[in-house]
């Protein structure tokens, strides 16, 4: 009874020791007032955000969240898509100067190829096909580097895709969007990979006052919006998202499981003088709301079970950015590092939980914690280990070059050894998720660091 005790005890431990909140936020750079990419790197890591995505392969980015435990989503900005889309080869030249010199240090998860390219004026004289095809030879690239399933490809939909979005269930994409809709999911269905959407309840409610109640647009109306096909929906953003699930079962999609991301979401806290919705207050409350949806690990009425990842738009009020005010002020911080208003990042898991967060002078950073390893069992099968080395310095990505014969963890030149090192590798790669130290059985995660000499683990 007292070892069940025990190990009950462990597991509960190891739950909150390998399990960090799963909040994304977008990090975009359209201002002359911004912390350097480096600070805002060490920042983030005393927070409860572990992913981020950013508008473009800023080398400076890329390099400041190497080893930070924080996943990037990178993207391709909209005037690259056409020329990725002509061929493999550039599509090749492309990885190799702007993801290929960061990784695996640097844990980039995902490559948006565009943003919101489907909703771009006609006179940008953007051809819609350009797209699946800059996104499909991406992903050939991924696949000749064994790195398909560690980084994904998708692209980033403004609601604008929709014919309608009300009701939920009724929904489906513009009928001039069909044929590239439907080659888009079809790709996104055969490489696993998420559907993304731009969803703002905000703008929804600044063009329809009288008709969208403030409170469902801010994610908190008790009473809800009945659907025909008797869903009930306590708020806006849930309503678009299944509208994006029905878009997407129209297409015949229906006994194919599409993963849904909100890739952007987020309500500003100033606007034009007839905005007055834009206020501190209420981003405060959408974005708290957000937060803990974020967290919530539930889905919408139509798949209440299925997660929906979401990435809160944005970390900063970004004062060079194009249009009315509200676009420049949907920030969580202003530039100087102030907070616009006080939402709370901290981070259970972290060291220095509840602390006063910010990026002004003064503030504080502390690293996630606390600090644990992936090795492999003692008496685990040798053949077993040797795949799973095999697999974490090929397909899974992990640099080994430690355990050549001139690295510093070469000796002991034992299996078991190596085997240790790459796994842990891989373990720290993917966010110190129990699952990913799994291995078929034979990895153990460990709260010793397994160092020596000058062979050094990593650790987040």
């Amino acid at each position: 009874m007292a070892l069940l005790c025990l190990l009950t005890v462990f597991l509960h431990l190891l739950r909150l020791f390998t399990t960090v909140s799963a909040v994304g936020i977008n990090y975009g750079t359209l201002g002359n007032n911004l912390p350097s990419p480096k600070t805002v790197a060490q920042l983030l890591q005393s927070t409860l955000i572990d992913k981020v995505k950013i508008y473009d392969t800023n080398p400076q980015i890329l390099q400041a969240f190497s080893n930070s435990g924080i996943d990037l989503i990178v993207a391709v900005e909209n005037s690259h898509v056409a020329n990725i889309s002509s061929s493999k080869s550039v599509a090749e030249d492309w990885f190799s100067a702007r993801i290929a010199p960061f990784i695996p240090a640097t844990s980039i998860v995902g490559i948006a190829v565009g943003n919101e390219y489907l909703a771009m004026d006609d006179d940008d004289d953007m051809d819609p096909n350009a797209l699946i095809e800059a996104m499909q030879n991406l992903h050939e690239v991924l696949l000749s580097h064994g790195l398909d399933r560690k980084i994904k490809i998708s692209t980033p939909h403004s609601m604008a895709v929709l014919a309608s979005s009300f009701p939920p269930s009724a929904s489906t994409f513009a009928t001039t969007l069909m044929p590239i809709m439907t080659s888009i999911v079809t790709f996104l269905a055969d490489t696993d990979s998420p559907f993304m959407v731009n969803a703002y309840p905000y703008f929804a409610y600044r063009d329809n006052p009288t008709t969208v109640p403030l409170e469902y647009a801010l994610l908190g109306n008790s009473s809800g919006v009945h659907d025909p096909k008797g869903y009930v929906y306590t708020n806006m953003l849930d309503a678009q998202i299944d509208a994006i699930r029905s878009a997407i079962v129209s297409l015949g999609f229906g006994n194919r499981s599409i993963h849904i991301t909100v890739s952007e979401s987020g309500w500003p806290s100033k606007g034009e003088p007839g905005e007055t919705a834009a206020s501190p207050d209420n981003a405060k409350t959408y974005n708290s709301r957000l937060i803990t949806k974020a967290q919530s690990n539930k889905g919408t009425p139509m798949k209440p079970n299925d997660k929906i990842d979401i990435f809160l738009f944005a970390l900063f009020n970004e004062n060079k950015k194009q249009g009315g005010s509200s676009e420049r002020n949907f920030g969580l911080f202003n530039g100087d590092g102030s907070k616009v208003y006080d939402v709370d990042l901290s981070c259970e898991f972290c060291s220095g939980a509840k602390m006063e967060f910010g990026f002004g002078q003064g503030s504080k950073i502390v690293q996630r914690g606390p600090s644990v390893w992936c090795v492999a069992k003692p008496h685990a099968d040798e053949k077993v280990v040797q795949g799973v080395l095999d697999f974490c310095c090929g397909p899974g990505g992990v640099d080994c070059r430690e355990i050549d014969e001139n690295g510093n963890c070469f000796g002991p030149n034992k299996v078991h050894a190596h085997a240790s090192y790459a796994m842990n590798a891989y373990y720290q790669m993917h966010g110190r998720n129990y699952w990913n130290c799994d291995f078929k059985g034979s990895g153990l995660v460990t709260f010793s660091d397994p160092s020596y000499g000058t062979c050094i683990y990593s650790h987040m």
